[in-house]
């Protein structure tokens, strides 16, 4: 199997709990701590978006993890971030029904991430992509482990492959491949994973474990579309200089 190297997408990750910034690891929610960063003193979404954005990034992927958990429709920080900083975001808040998902983009977000943690039916991919298109949705496969994660309703998958094959078949064309049990780990990636999902015919971003530059380089020759970062840019780990000297920034 051969793989096309792309020019691999770096995504900056911002996490918003409580409305502040917070350390994602593991997916343990409850746990979250406000982040501490070397890019930025605050942990203020607007403060963390523009600090990236003055190093050079023009695009985020932003977890609502607010309107995740309370399934709200305000979006506030997400749309001062669109307002004030003007950078291309990809959203992930819990969006599960077209009512929410146009209010969303009428933030003026680039695209919805619709993820299969909070997902209840492939129908609404299907309405969702047939409405807004198929390059303003992106599909997260979330998983802890090798275990796909869904609610009861969605139905249980043993093999994310096989799941990702009738995303394929629905017409979608982005997806992430999000574990959480990798997230804020620095455990890195599992390749041969994100390399079946490619295979598909799918593009691919990776949420969850890179650690440093060679993870990216690694990302990039194997065909990987964008990795979302944020540990590792947070504490230094990935550096400003090495991006632009792999030609990521």
């Amino acid at each position: 199997m051969f793989f096309t190297v792309v020019s691999l997408k770096v995504v900056p990750v911002i996490d918003i709990l409580n409305g502040v910034v917070v350390h994602a690891v593991g997916g343990f929610r409850s746990q979250y701590q406000p982040i501490q960063s070397t890019i930025t003193k605050s942990n203020a979404p607007i403060d963390v978006a523009q600090a990236f954005k003055t190093l050079g990034f023009s695009e985020l992927y932003v977890a609502d993890l607010d309107a995740i958990v309370e399934c709200t429709s305000d979006f506030a920080p997400v749309k001062h971030i669109v307002d004030e900083a003007s950078l291309s975001l990809m959203v992930d808040a819990g969006i599960t029904n077209q009512s929410r998902a146009t209010l969303l983009l009428k933030t003026g977000v680039s695209k919805i991430v619709i993820g299969t943690e909070t997902l209840t039916s492939k129908t609404f991919i299907s309405q969702a992509l047939k409405q807004f298109g198929s390059d303003h949705i992106v599909v997260s496969l979330d998983l802890k482990g090798d275990k796909v994660l869904t609610k009861p309703q969605f139905g249980e998958y043993t093999n994310p492959i096989c799941l990702l094959k009738e995303f394929k078949a629905l017409g979608v064309k982005e997806i992430i491949v999000l574990d959480l049990t990798r997230v804020g780990s620095g455990e890195g990636v599992n390749i041969a994973l994100l390399k079946e999902a490619i295979a598909l015919g799918l593009e691919v971003y990776v949420g969850g474990g890179v650690r440093d530059i060679r993870d990216l380089i690694e990302l990039r020759s194997s065909g990987v579309k964008g990795a979302l970062v944020a540990t590792a840019l947070h504490n230094g780990k990935i550096s400003i200089e090495n991006l632009k000297r792999e030609g990521f920034l």
